[in-house]
């Protein structure tokens, strides 16, 4: 008995030749001319028994496989099992490359088996050979499909097709559902399927506490089988006798809607939940023709394919939003019977495939995210360089290469910090300015340029907190003034200064060094926070017009750092804050990653909370409010005192970590 082999170096391909390594028989592999690596690598994994695996060198492409006929003479009447497993399962793949491998390809695979006298033609197909059926989907099923308009769809149908009408020896064929990796170690090649939401997840539990309840979509079902299962079940039938011509739904019994599926896998990556799910079933009054006629619309293309873009998905997976088809197993049952061959449930291997995943194969994986390749080279301008969170994120960056343009007001505290720079082999330049003063923007604006005639990255880190209740601040408006003279006037001034450099080279970063009291009413900071929304605004309607010139703005909603600026309150002196090398981990983060918003969980669960329970949050910070008091500097006492901090202050200001009080 000999196997002959499509795909075999493809993804179920090799799962199922580990199959039949147990199994007696020399194993045919179809493979390119330019795959003989990826066999060898496939026959060196089987070890001793990989010098039963025979490379037969063809093409899909081409008739007969592209074997010349001396081989395929050679192999005549030698084979038992004609598997083929090559195909395209990519919904993103091209129609020309579907047609090109499912159908011709399918064609001219079934012509090397009639020629080679086959036992049987193994034809690996899919459940997507149903198209999107509307209800049970019976394995003995082929003509009823519907709506498979998808070249997807139709290139799985024709190329099943083919076989049903054009196929003149034993066939059986095999439609496996939605295929994830090895259920027990997770092991698969490529990001498709279920995959798809993995990185949306994982972006949500950067900033989100995983116990936050989300609003999602239930969504039509799906089917969901590890490749394990699928090989399994494969080798099994492919070996027993009376079932030619029979067709066979590798399938799990239980079918999940799209929130559940993705609520799986969430709590597998210790992600927050969608525990409210809309059924989408309720557009349905919406005519079809209409939902078609704005969903074609350029804006609301552009809108939808930016947003899934963002969230890592192709567009096709709109079309799965109301998958309507459900997939009837009982024949496979029937010839598992006694096997113990049975799916797993989902929910307990989810956490392997998640693990495997996020080891393996998650994109960033493959993204320089090293600080030094970066910002290695680059010009970037800090302001409030010479101490606290400039200081230590110009020392970061000068580290990993860039060139760091320092600014502050004290020329003496620069030097020191330029010179701690070039010390450690670094490069950096100073410029004394004042950033609350418009005429000294507009001179380091001219002054940098001149020198430098770009810079990379700018970073608006310079700024002013002030710590005083209203009732203290009636008669003392210069504290708004002052707090938004530099936190926001002084900001957008070198912005604007320095933006259109950046705009006419096509590049550029801009950091915004906000705070987590932008997030939240923070009693005490009303003059603080006013500025730091301010900047946060102008940032957020900057970013929609820079939006397509590649030039990225990040706002870091930076929690309590001990800097500084807070040392007259020394009530902070009991309490957990960052420190400036914490801070500038963030800024370091936003340098990489270039994402819109950094904030901390806590940061991002009290703007939700302000946003869907206003009143509730109000209460809260109310509580904090009255649980601390006016700093001796706030009250005008000319001194510095130490307050005596109780038990609960301090666990309150660990649980809100980073919060201002």
């Amino acid at each position: 008995m000999a196997y002959f082999i499509t795909g075999g170096t493809g993804f179920i391909g090799r799962n199922f030749i580990d199959k039949l390594a147990v199994r007696e028989g020399d194993i045919y592999v179809l493979t390119r001319a330019g795959s003989m690596q990826k066999f060898d690598e496939l026959r060196a994994k089987l070890g001793d028994q990989g010098s039963r695996l025979i490379p037969v060198t063809g093409d899909l492409r081409e008739p007969l496989l592209g074997l010349d006929s001396d081989t395929v003479a050679s192999l005549k009447d030698n084979i038992q099992h004609f598997c083929h497993f090559a195909a395209i399962y990519d919904i993103a793949a091209s129609e020309e490359a579907q047609t090109a491998t499912n159908i011709d390809g399918t064609r001219n695979a079934i012509n090397l088996a009639e020629a080679l006298n086959a036992g049987c033609f193994q034809h690996v197909s899919s459940i997507a050979a149903g198209g999107m059926y509307k209800g049970v989907f019976r394995e003995d099923m082929f003509e009823e499909a519907e709506n498979y308009d998808h070249p997807y769809f139709a290139t799985k149908h024709e190329s099943e097709g083919i076989v049903r009408r054009e196929c003149k020896v034993p066939f059986r064929i095999y439609r496996p559902a939605m295929v994830v990796g090895n259920s027990k170690t997770g092991e698969i090649d490529k990001i498709d399927g279920a995959y798809y939401f993995f990185k949306s997840l994982q972006k949500l539990r950067k900033v989100l506490p995983p116990w936050v309840p989300l609003i999602g979509i239930e969504g039509g079902k799906f089917n969901v089988v590890p490749v394990d299962y699928v090989v399994d079940a494969m080798d099994h039938i492919v070996h027993l006798d009376g079932h030619d011509g029979g067709c066979f739904h590798l399938t799990d019994s239980e079918h999940y809607s799209m929130g559940k599926l993705i609520n799986i896998f969430a709590e597998a990556g210790h992600t927050p939940r969608f525990s409210m799910r809309l059924d989408t079933r309720i557009f349905g009054f919406i005519p079809g023709f209409v939902r078609d006629t704005i969903a074609g619309l350029p804006p609301i293309k552009r809108i939808v394919t930016t947003m899934l873009d963002d969230m890592g998905l192709p567009d096709s997976v709109l079309m799965f939003t109301n998958y309507p088809t459900r997939y009837d197993n009982r024949d496979t049952e029937r010839a598992l019977k006694g096997s113990g061959i049975s799916v797993p449930n989902l929910q307990d291997y989810a956490p392997v495939i998640w693990d495997y995943w996020e080891r393996n194969l998650d994109p960033d994986l493959f993204v320089d995210h090293s600080l030094e390749g970066n910002v290695s080279g680059k010009i970037v301008l800090i302001t409030g360089a010479s101490s606290g969170i400039g200081k230590a994120s110009a020392l970061r960056l000068a580290e990993a290469g860039a060139h760091v343009l320092l600014v502050a007001r004290t020329a003496e505290k620069l030097s020191e910090t330029a010179e701690e720079i070039t010390t450690a082999g670094g490069m950096a330049t100073i410029y004394q300015a004042d950033v609350s003063d418009l005429d000294d923007c507009d001179k380091l604006i001219e002054s940098v340029l001149a020198d430098h005639g770009f810079v990379d990255i700018l970073v608006n880190n310079a700024g002013r907190s002030i710590r005083r209740s209203l009732e203290l601040s009636f008669d003392r408006f210069h504290d708004f003034q002052r707090t938004m003279q530099i936190n926001y006037f002084g900001a957008i001034r070198l912005i604007m200064g320095l933006a259109p450099s950046m705009l006419a080279a096509g590049k550029g970063h801009i950091i915004n060094i906000s705070s987590i009291s932008a997030l939240t009413p923070s009693p005490r900071f009303s003059a603080y926070v006013a500025s730091k929304s301010a900047l946060d605004a102008w940032s957020r309607a900057a970013a929609v017009e820079f939006s397509d010139r590649n030039v990225r703005l990040t706002t870091i909603n930076m929690p309590l750092v001990r800097t500084p600026m807070i040392s007259a309150t020394t009530v902070y002196d009991s309490m957990p804050v960052l420190t400036p090398e914490e801070a500038a981990d963030m800024v370091a983060e936003a340098v990489i990653k270039k994402p819109k918003r950094i904030a901390t969980p806590m940061g991002v669960y009290l703007q939700v909370m302000t946003a869907i329970a206003p009143k509730f949050s109000e209460v809260i910070m109310n509580t904090v409010f009255r649980m601390f008091n006016d700093s001796a500097a706030a009250r005008g006492d000319g001194k510095v005192e130490k307050v005596e901090v109780s038990n609960e202050q301090v666990a309150l200001a660990s649980l809100m970590k980073g919060v201002h009080f």
